[in-house]
């Protein structure tokens, strides 16, 4: 008798279950080994791209900083000064480039692929179909024929449609090439008026030049100019970064436990240091451009004032604080070597301000605002409102005649105020713009007289502009002034004298008062 277990073993059947139900397990084991292996290098794959996804990133903010790092050494060793040449524009006229399928014509329709078959065979050699076949021709002929003509018309339209769009093509070649010459045109006028020292042409050209300077990212473009051709002084005014331009990370880190990419934060004394010295190698990198730019020496002179636009943490309100404020000659500026400087030691020899605390916004008084607290003012009077109708001017007593030229001040749009009789050198009021940078201090004398103001009195005022470095010097008279004077204040540059009928116009026009000033001035003879 046979056991059952030794009929399994001999059982072909069994044999090949057993064998199919190995081979799976081993495939199914084989199976799992490979996506272990795959899951394995796919997380090695991943850890890696994220561990070089942190290394990108450090090298991101280490570029960054070496920019940074480098504003000012990098404008002087690779930067090209902006030169009326370079604003030059170069016109190059575009080749025309006509759509696809309108170059070439289309084949003419040939009679061939018209043409019908003639009668073959003994048929034809006898003359029968011809009838018939000549009714084809006919037809043919007819279709040949509305063929040639719609092929005619295509092709008109073709060649029109090319035309019309070449025109517009060549339209616009000369629009561009009228538009560049026009601007060569009038740069070449700016040139030379620039050469003039001609106030609109050199601010338009310090513009440019302000404009085409390349910071990195983050830094802003807005910017003020004024120039003063009598003296070649240039006042700008510009705005600088804020404290986040500096990265606040000094590298990048993958931390694979947790799958997070963190930043190493850079130390605050790092970062407040670095952002110090961006201010000043921006300032130190503006002036450079400038006096570079000018090759004609229409400036002899640059103040700068560096300020940042921001919202104030405590009363949320926008503020612009000036966090840096320079001026220099052209002189004293050319003999640093820029490459070599520290920049913040190289604005301390300039005599320059910068911010103590500039990552806290803490400001610096602006070099040319003109402090008024120099003058010894005296509180204001209102004499307007007790005037007549048609007020005499030399009714009124010396000092209600500087309260009132105080007021027309006033009124023409000057922040004015008095002064102290006699204790300012002859200066009866100051008047200064409300924006300082753009315009600057006046300084005025007021002169109630019947008589013809003497020279000295021109020249001594002169004299006060230059002591107080003011913008300009105002004399108003109820009088007039002789030839010499006016000689004088016409080549001295910033003297303004102001006649009796001067006053007359801007009281009229300003303050809509009809004053009568001193007696007529005599009839001058001819030179």
């Amino acid at each position: 008798m046979t056991s059952r277990s030794g009929a399994g073993r001999n059982d072909p059947y069994a044999r090949e279950l057993a064998r199919q139900a190995k081979e799976q397990e081993r495939a199914r084991k084989a199976a799992e080994a490979e996506a272990k292996r795959k899951a394995r290098e796919e997380k090695q794959a991943y850890e890696a791209g994220r561990a070089q996804e942190a290394v990108n990133r450090t090298y991101v903010v280490e570029s960054d900083i070496e920019d940074l790092s480098t504003l000012l050494k990098t404008a002087v060793v690779d930067g090209s000064p902006l030169t009326f040449d370079r604003l030059r524009q170069q016109f190059t006229p575009k080749a025309f480039t006509p759509p696809k399928g309108r170059t070439k014509p289309v084949p003419q329709p040939r009679w061939e692929e018209y043409e019908p078959e003639e009668p073959r065979g003994l048929l034809g050699a006898l003359g029968f179909g011809r009838k018939g076949y000549d009714a084809e021709v006919e037809a043919a002929r007819k279709r040949f024929d509305e063929a040639l003509r719609n092929h005619a018309w295509d092709e008109a339209k073709r060649v029109e449609k090319l035309n019309k769009l070449r025109a517009r093509h060549d339209e616009k070649n000369q629009q561009e090439s009228d538009r560049v010459e026009e601007w060569n045109a009038r740069l070449e006028e700016r040139r030379a008026a620039y050469r003039e020292r001609d106030i609109e042409a050199v601010e338009w050209f310090i513009d440019q030049a302000l404009a085409a300077s390349k910071y990195p990212h983050g830094f802003p473009k807005a910017h003020r100019v004024s120039y003063q051709a009598d003296t070649g002084d240039l006042l700008i005014e510009i705005d600088l970064p804020l404290e986040d331009v500096v990265p606040a990370a000094r590298s990048y880190r993958y931390v694979k436990s947790r799958d997070e990419i963190n930043p190493v934060p850079r130390p605050d004394k790092e970062r407040k240091e670095l952002y110090a010295s961006v201010l000043a190698q921006t300032a130190l990198r503006t002036v450079h451009e400038l006096f570079a730019a000018d090759t004609e020496g229409a400036v002899q002179s640059v103040a700068l004032n560096g300020h940042v636009t921001t919202i104030d943490r405590a009363t949320g309100r926008e503020v612009h604080p000036c966090l840096i404020t320079l001026q220099t000659s052209r002189e004293e500026f050319e003999q640093l070597v820029l490459t070599q400087v520290d920049p913040r030691a190289c604005l301390k020899r300039l005599r320059s301000l910068i911010s103590p605390n500039p990552y806290e916004l803490e400001p610096v008084r602006p070099l040319v605002t003109f402090d008024l607290s120099k003058f010894r003012l005296m509180d204001s009077l209102d004499v307007v409102a007790g005037l007549d109708s048609r007020p005499v001017l030399m009714d009124l007593t010396p000092t209600e005649f500087e309260h009132l030229i105080r007021q027309l001040f006033e009124a023409i749009g000057l922040d004015s105020v008095n002064t102290q009789p006699s204790k300012d050198e002859g200066v009866d009021a100051v008047a200064m713009n409300t924006d300082p940078v753009m315009k600057g201090l006046c300084v005025i004398q007021a002169k109630r007289t019947k008589n013809v103001v003497p020279f000295e009195t021109v020249s001594a005022l002169a004299g006060v502009v230059e002591h107080k470095r003011a913008a300009k010097g105002i004399l108003v008279t109820t009088s007039w002034f002789g030839r010499a004077s006016e000689a004088f204040a016409n080549e001295h540059g910033r003297l303004e004298l102001l006649n009796g009928a001067n006053l007359v116009h801007l009281f009229k026009e300003h303050m809509g008062l009809d004053v009568i000033p001193g007696p007529v001035p005599p009839k001058r003879k001819p030179r």
